[in-house]
């Protein structure tokens, strides 16, 4: 039968791309691992991979059972570790999956609160998806996914923790801040900086650039806030991020928000978690913490 054995040496075969360095890392002899996949072919009667050269390549069977092992033993891995956790007497550990590129300051101030309340809770962030985070929440890679585009998936549910405003950052003085908002054609001969995310899943241009039939003059993606918010202050550009970014450098940096479009872009940053994770108490204390903490920090007296 298919058992956890099978999935391991196909993921890693499929990982490293050959036998030995496939059982090298499973500790295993590279005669034992083909034994092993020969009977599962001999049972199924099918063939798993063939060799192209010095490398595997794996047939569509193969394929199958490499996706099968992707999405099933990073959930026993998970279990594996839960129940270690009780053995123990930890609490456990909550995994945090980003896709929220400006966030990351907004979780430093819930973050440290919540490891002073929870201390024997470990806690890891990743911003790294093999398919992206609504599967690695599926699939039992993370706990929470914060994002600020939810996306429907069976037994997976949303928290709005708090809302904003997504606006262009201008230098202090552009001809932008003498208008009203911002128009599609006003960035016709500007480049646009955003974050690294595909245009089509950027609402400046979904929500804003698309529907009027416009471009920028160059697009150009940046990693960090701070880098982006240089560029623009020093004139070489305009940028859409969220406005409590703009109003925490704003003075400090020489930049300025204007709304996009008469209407705006409102936008929410969601926590999205597996249906009943919520009632684990150290993920309902995430989730608590999350809604105390204001998006813009308060300025202590």
């Amino acid at each position: 039968m298919l058992d956890r054995q099978h999935l391991s040496i196909l993921r890693e075969v499929d990982r490293l791309g050959s036998l030995t360095a496939a059982a090298e890392r499973l500790n295993v002899t590279q005669s034992a691992l083909s034994h092993t996949i020969r009977k599962l072919e001999e049972r199924y009667g099918i063939a798993v991979w063939g060799k192209d050269g010095r490398n595997v390549r794996l047939t569509e069977a193969g394929r199958y059972i490499v996706e099968l092992a992707q999405r099933v033993l990073p959930q026993l891995e998970r279990a594996e570790n839960v129940l270690s956790d009780y053995r123990y007497g930890r609490r456990g550990s909550l995994k945090i999956g980003m896709e929220c590129h400006p966030c990351h300051q907004w979780l430093m101030g819930v973050t440290k609160p919540y490891l002073l309340e929870w201390p024997d809770v470990d806690l890891e962030l990743t911003t790294s998806f093999v398919f992206g985070g609504v599967f690695a929440l599926t699939g039992s890679e993370i706990d929470i996914l914060i994002t600020p585009d939810p996306i429907d998936a069976a037994g997976i549910h949303y928290v709005a923790v708090f809302d904003y405003e997504l606006v262009l950052a201008v230098p202090t003085g552009h001809p932008l801040t003498f208008k009203d908002h911002a128009e599609p054609s006003d960035l016709l001969d500007e480049t646009l900086f955003t974050y690294p995310v595909p245009p089509e899943r950027l609402d400046v241009f979904t929500q804003f650039l698309v529907p009027g039939d416009t471009r920028p003059r160059h697009h150009s993606t940046v990693e960090t806030t701070e880098m982006m918010l240089q560029l623009v202050a020093a004139g070489r550009g305009v940028s859409a991020i969220p406005d409590w970014l703009v109003r925490l450098d704003a003075a400090e940096l020489g930049v300025q928000p204007v709304r996009i479009g008469s209407r705006g872009i409102s936008k929410s940053i969601h926590l999205g978690l597996r249906c009943g994770d919520e009632d684990v108490d150290y993920i309902a204390g995430f989730l608590s913490r999350a809604r105390q903490t204001p998006s813009t920090p308060v300025a202590s007296s």
